[in-house]
Protein backbone atom coordinates (compact mmCIF):
# COMPACT_ATOMS: atom_id res chain seq x y z
CA UNK A 1 0.00 0.00 0.00
CA UNK A 2 1.76 3.86 -1.09
CA UNK A 3 -0.02 6.77 -0.08
CA UNK A 4 0.80 10.53 -0.51
CA UNK A 5 -0.40 12.58 1.95
CA UNK A 6 -0.96 16.43 1.71
CA UNK A 7 -2.01 19.10 4.44
CA UNK A 8 -4.64 21.29 3.06
CA UNK A 9 -6.95 24.46 3.68
CA UNK A 10 -9.57 22.66 1.67
CA UNK A 11 -10.29 20.41 -0.85
CA UNK A 12 -12.88 20.24 -3.49
CA UNK A 13 -13.60 16.55 -5.67
CA UNK A 14 -16.23 16.72 -8.53
CA UNK A 15 -17.20 14.37 -10.84
CA UNK A 16 -17.81 15.86 -14.20
CA UNK A 17 -19.81 18.82 -12.93
CA UNK A 18 -20.93 16.67 -9.87
CA UNK A 19 -19.09 18.11 -6.60
CA UNK A 20 -19.21 15.13 -4.93
CA UNK A 21 -16.69 16.03 -1.65
CA UNK A 22 -15.43 19.06 0.11
CA UNK A 23 -13.29 19.11 3.27
CA UNK A 24 -11.68 22.37 5.00
CA UNK A 25 -8.64 22.04 7.12
CA UNK A 26 -7.60 18.78 7.03
CA UNK A 27 -5.93 16.05 4.92
CA UNK A 28 -6.35 15.07 1.05
CA UNK A 29 -5.01 11.71 1.00
CA UNK A 30 -4.35 9.14 -2.38
CA UNK A 31 -3.67 6.24 -1.63
CA UNK A 32 -3.32 3.06 -3.74
CA UNK A 33 -3.78 -0.81 -3.15
CA UNK A 34 -0.83 -3.19 -4.47
CA UNK A 35 -0.91 -6.70 -5.50
CA UNK A 36 -0.57 -8.58 -1.98
CA UNK A 37 -2.11 -6.31 0.11
CA UNK A 38 -3.44 -7.46 3.17
CA UNK A 39 -6.79 -6.17 5.43
CA UNK A 40 -4.25 -5.72 8.41
CA UNK A 41 -2.24 -3.24 6.35
CA UNK A 42 -5.34 -0.49 6.49
CA UNK A 43 -5.16 -0.56 10.31
CA UNK A 44 -2.23 0.58 10.59
CA UNK A 45 -2.50 3.18 7.92
CA UNK A 46 -5.53 4.01 10.05
CA UNK A 47 -3.20 4.81 13.06
CA UNK A 48 -0.47 5.87 11.17
CA UNK A 49 -2.82 8.83 9.52
CA UNK A 50 -4.47 10.09 12.50
CA UNK A 51 -1.64 10.33 14.60
CA UNK A 52 0.61 12.11 11.87
CA UNK A 53 1.73 14.83 13.74
CA UNK A 54 2.20 17.66 10.25
CA UNK A 55 0.17 20.62 11.57
CA UNK A 56 1.34 23.67 13.83
CA UNK A 57 0.55 23.91 17.37
CA UNK A 58 0.57 27.48 19.01
CA UNK A 59 4.62 27.63 18.47
CA UNK A 60 4.32 26.75 14.86
CA UNK A 61 5.91 23.46 15.54
CA UNK A 62 4.26 20.30 13.70
CA UNK A 63 3.20 18.76 16.74
CA UNK A 64 -0.41 18.18 16.48
CA UNK A 65 -2.59 15.51 14.51
CA UNK A 66 -5.45 15.86 11.87
CA UNK A 67 -7.44 14.20 14.91
CA UNK A 68 -5.99 16.99 17.55
CA UNK A 69 -6.96 19.83 15.01
CA UNK A 70 -10.41 18.56 14.47
CA UNK A 71 -9.51 18.08 10.67
CA UNK A 72 -11.53 16.31 8.02
CA UNK A 73 -9.58 13.55 5.63
CA UNK A 74 -10.71 13.29 2.12
CA UNK A 75 -9.35 9.89 0.83
CA UNK A 76 -9.06 9.20 -2.90
CA UNK A 77 -8.13 5.91 -4.58
CA UNK A 78 -4.99 6.11 -6.98
CA UNK A 79 -3.84 3.54 -8.41
CA UNK A 80 -1.43 5.24 -10.41
CA UNK A 81 0.83 5.64 -7.52
CA UNK A 82 2.20 2.11 -8.14
CA UNK A 83 3.25 2.75 -11.14
CA UNK A 84 6.92 1.46 -12.51
CA UNK A 85 8.96 3.74 -14.86
CA UNK A 86 11.09 1.47 -17.22
CA UNK A 87 10.46 3.25 -20.16
CA UNK A 88 7.75 6.48 -20.92
CA UNK A 89 5.04 4.54 -20.48
CA UNK A 90 4.25 3.84 -16.97
CA UNK A 91 2.92 -0.06 -16.15
CA UNK A 92 0.84 -0.18 -13.47
CA UNK A 93 0.92 -4.62 -12.66
CA UNK A 94 1.49 -3.65 -9.24
CA UNK A 95 -1.51 -2.24 -8.45
CA UNK A 96 -4.10 -4.62 -7.20
CA UNK A 97 -6.86 -5.41 -9.24
CA UNK A 98 -10.28 -3.46 -9.37
CA UNK A 99 -12.56 -5.32 -6.96
CA UNK A 100 -9.92 -5.96 -4.26
CA UNK A 101 -8.62 -1.96 -4.40
CA UNK A 102 -11.98 -1.06 -3.83
CA UNK A 103 -12.42 -2.99 -0.49
CA UNK A 104 -9.29 -1.92 0.49
CA UNK A 105 -10.12 1.88 -0.18
CA UNK A 106 -13.40 1.48 1.82
CA UNK A 107 -11.91 -0.58 4.41
CA UNK A 108 -8.95 2.10 4.68
CA UNK A 109 -12.15 4.58 4.89
CA UNK A 110 -13.83 2.99 7.92
CA UNK A 111 -10.68 2.57 9.65
CA UNK A 112 -9.93 6.13 9.64
CA UNK A 113 -13.21 7.18 10.59
CA UNK A 114 -13.22 4.65 13.34
CA UNK A 115 -10.00 6.53 15.12
CA UNK A 116 -12.89 9.82 15.47
CA UNK A 117 -11.58 11.74 11.95
CA UNK A 118 -14.72 12.46 9.49
CA UNK A 119 -13.19 11.32 6.13
CA UNK A 120 -15.08 12.36 2.58
CA UNK A 121 -14.47 9.92 -0.21
CA UNK A 122 -13.80 9.96 -3.55
CA UNK A 123 -15.31 8.00 -6.44
CA UNK A 124 -13.51 4.31 -7.32
CA UNK A 125 -12.27 4.30 -10.38
CA UNK A 126 -14.37 7.72 -11.74
CA UNK A 127 -12.03 10.29 -13.33
CA UNK A 128 -12.22 13.11 -11.04
CA UNK A 129 -11.03 16.77 -10.85
CA UNK A 130 -9.91 17.62 -7.42
CA UNK A 131 -9.02 20.85 -6.68
CA UNK A 132 -7.24 21.73 -3.31
CA UNK A 133 -5.17 24.50 -1.63
CA UNK A 134 -1.91 23.27 0.13
CA UNK A 135 -1.15 24.76 3.31
CA UNK A 136 3.28 24.87 4.01
CA UNK A 137 2.91 22.84 1.80
CA UNK A 138 3.48 19.81 3.26
CA UNK A 139 3.42 16.53 1.51
CA UNK A 140 4.24 12.96 3.00
CA UNK A 141 4.99 9.80 1.21
CA UNK A 142 3.88 6.56 3.32
CA UNK A 143 4.82 2.73 2.06
CA UNK A 144 3.93 -0.51 4.22
CA UNK A 145 7.01 -1.99 2.00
Amino acid sequence: MKAVIQRVENALLSVGDKKVSEIQKGLVVYLCAQQGDAEQLCAAFAEKLVKLRIFGDGQGKMNLSVRDVGGQVLLVSQFTLAAELKGNRPSFSKAEQPERAKQLYLLCADEVAKRGVEVKRGVFGADMTISQRNCGPVTIIWESK
